[in-house]
């Protein structure tokens, strides 16, 4: 604003429609100079994305694939239940962690997402809300290993919680990690009050490093140990994600090992039931088999609660509407 010779209080206008008045024009910032509007229309824009897609499930869930201004394309979630409003923004365009059963890693990673851009997809999903709700959750659990882009992911969130953002409360703030135990300690020594989630799927050495192949380098010990650190140091519980695999992880010797090595720890165990993946061998568990696991753990005094799937008629988990995009063959043209 300075540079082009503007009072510097415009720049907070601007901000403020954004944030709060859910601007995405500059035309509509009225209390904003005409001949200043037009030169931003000329010389901005609001967002750096596009909406490439949006769907909606029958069950309410909307999910974007927004196209970044290189070409690359990235998934954000907004997933409404009673009074709650859960949206999940990614962190990467792909993932270069190598879960075998997850789609978004399935061609690596290719960058990591600027703090804009991470910016752009709340700001992108709480507009798909009516005037009278907003956002109650924010999770990062979209595509990308959330701590491999730290600075930039505290960056935007720090932008998002501020008074000038969104005044979002850090406490509703979930963010998820495969288990990186340095970016842990990292995040844990950056006094903010995130909730963390370990992405752990596996209660062995041995499994984890199959489905988790990044487990060979850390070690289940130090994800644990990490997680502990990060409790002690913030008093935030943390929880652990387990992806539920028919036949490979969802068995009654799982469930013990599980159990036995959360005991004693003040943690939570989040339950995925897989979302098959279109080309990827792994099935979703039986509900009695969900049963099942969800009372052994339970019988060990470990918290326990199953997530419920959503979205999965618009392809909802991470990775997967970009993939089947990115992989159709446009149809031939007809003269």
């Amino acid at each position: 604003m300075v540079e082009r010779g503007h009072p510097k209080f415009h720049a907070r206008q601007v901000l403020r429609w954004i944030f709060r008045q859910r601007a995405e024009r500059f035309e509509s910032m009225s209390d904003l100079p005409k001949s200043l509007r037009l030169q931003l229309e000329e010389e901005w824009s609001v967002f750096s994305t596009e909406i490439s897609h949006h769907h909606l499930s029958p069950d309410g869930t909307d999910k974007l694939l927004l196209g970044c201004h290189d070409g690359r394309k990235i998934e954000c979630v907004l997933m409404a239940e009673d009074d709650r409003r859960t949206i999940c923004i990614s962190t990467q365009v792909g993932c270069g962690m190598g879960c075998v059963f997850c789609a978004s890693g399935l061609k690596g990673v290719e960058r990591n997402l600027t703090r804009g851009e991470i910016v752009e997809q709340i700001l992108r999903l709480r507009n798909l809300l009516p005037l009278d709700e907003t956002i109650t959750n924010l999770v990062v659990m979209g595509m990308g290993e959330s701590l491999a882009n730290l600075e930039n992911l505290l960056a935007a969130l720090d932008r998002v919680c501020s008074t000038e953002g969104l005044n979002f409360g850090q406490r509703r703030v979930t963010i998820s990690t495969v288990g990186l135990p340095e970016k842990m300690l990292a995040l844990a020594a950056r006094d903010r009050q995130y909730h963390l989630a370990v992405s752990l799927h596996a209660p062995t050495e041995a499994l984890r490093n199959e489905l988790v192949p990044i487990n060979e380098k850390v070690g289940l010990a130090a994800v644990v140990e990490a997680a502990d650190a990060y409790f002690q140091k913030t008093g935030r519980q943390v929880t652990f994600e387990y992806v539920l695999l028919r036949g490979i992880n969802d068995r009654t010797e799982d469930a013990r090992a599980l159990a036995d090595l959360l005991d004693a720890r003040k943690a939570h165990v989040n339950l995925i039931p897989y979302n098959p993946v279109e080309g990827l061998p792994f099935e979703r568990p039986t509900p009695e088999a969900i049963r099942r696991f969800v009372e052994i753990v339970k019988s060990g005094g470990v918290s326990v609660s199953v997530r419920k799937t959503k979205g999965r008629e618009i392809d909802a988990a991470c990775g997967q509407l970009r993939r089947r995009l990115e992989d159709r063959v446009p149809a031939p043209s007809r003269s």
